[in-house]
């Protein structure tokens, strides 16, 4: 076969390992090696994360919704105090107390919940 012809390697074969420049069982300075250290994050630091914070939350009915208006006042699940919770893409990741910081709203972090998903599930 000529070099067009060489169908592309097979995902985890031999031939895969080596097109990365790493050899099976090497811990050579590959591109693959780097990504296995759990120190080495620097390739996601610029992927955009949105957090929010969430203060608490009603189920209303559609009716009382429509009934709103200005200086209407929803009381929410949580009581005064309580941690808030604050999301990384929609996942819980900690909770904190609600500052204010000159004009703006803040939130000091108290807890930050760390899980390991690979241990979840398990006894």
């Amino acid at each position: 076969m000529s070099e067009a012809n060489v169908p592309p390697p097979v995902p985890g074969s031999e031939a895969t390992r080596e097109s990365l420049g790493r050899s099976a069982g090497d811990g050579g300075d590959s591109p693959l090696s780097s990504l296995r250290g759990a120190d080495s994050l620097g390739f996601v630091m610029d992927v955009p994360v949105e957090l929010s914070v969430e203060i608490g939350r009603r189920v209303m009915r559609l009716g009382e919704i429509l009934k709103l208006g200005p200086d209407s006042v929803l009381e929410l699940d949580k009581l005064s105090g309580e941690p808030l919770d604050i999301y990384a893409n929609k996942k819980l990741v900690a909770r904190g107390e609600a500052v204010v910081i000159g004009e703006r709203y803040g939130v000091r972090l108290k807890e930050v919940l760390v899980v390991d998903e690979s241990k979840a599930g398990r006894p």
